[in-house]
């Protein structure tokens, strides 16, 4: 099956897997992986999404998103988007948390997640898959936070649930990553985004990876495609 999803239970147990396309035409839950890429000031990599995408085309988001595929660790499945989409050569990642949100988009199409979020180092340079990617910036978290809150539609949901739900664990995934000894998000002083298009090569070094994933026994769902085990 290709572009296959894992079709995931409430409990992030495995149940079977579905197309890509299918899977968010049905509103199927599904396990998925975010990654925030930090610089050693703190500012994190955003990437505007390529106009080409099934959905959210256009919109910033995070460093890079995706799936996993059956029979494939989520951690794995970053890393190889991380090439796919930017060109980089990352090698581990570092777990921050997991989200649960569910979002009808404006294409009929729904997100219905569980999702892996990473935290990694930046590497010195990118080269950006434009049939991913049209654009990065670099931005300090008080920045975008400001931004998100002002111009919203600018940015993709799940970007937007994060920072709702989830940002003091960014702000803790982040200075873990950068090494930085104050808060992300004290005070009220923040860098301007730095915006690149150009193609660069790929360079990376993160930090060891610390997954908090768990085999779990995946049984057949009623019309599914059993999972693996």
């Amino acid at each position: 099956m290709a572009d296959a999803l894992i079709l995931v239970d409430e409990r992030n147990r495995a149940i079977g897997r579905g197309e890509k396309l299918a899977v968010h035409e049905r509103a199927l839950l599904h396990r998925a992986f975010s990654v925030f890429l930090v610089y050693p000031d703190g500012r994190v990599l955003l990437q505007q999404r390529s106009r080409a995408k099934y959905h959210s085309a256009g919109l910033w988001a995070n460093s890079c998103c995706g799936h996993p595929s059956p029979g494939e660790r989520t951690a794995a499945a970053a890393r190889r988007r991380l090439r796919e989409e930017l060109g980089t050569t990352a090698a581990t990642l570092r777990f921050g948390f997991r989200a649960r949100y569910r979002t009808s988009l404006p294409n009929g199409l729904t997100e219905n997640e569980i999702v892996y979020v990473y935290f990694g180092a930046a590497p010195d340079a990118l080269a950006l898959n434009p049939a991913e990617v049209a654009a990065t910036s670099r931005v300090k978290l008080p920045e975008l936070k400001r931004d998100i809150a002002r111009r919203p539609a600018r940015y993709a949901y799940w970007l937007r649930y994060y920072f709702k739900n989830h940002a003091a664990a960014i702000a803790r995934g982040v200075a873990a990553v950068a090494r930085v000894s104050r808060p992300v998000f004290a005070g009220d002083t923040a860098l301007t985004g730095q915006e690149t298009r150009a193609t660069q090569s790929p360079a990376s070094r993160l930090l060891p990876h610390a997954s908090r994933e768990k085999r779990v026994h995946a049984f057949a769902g009623s019309g599914l495609v059993p999972a693996a085990t």
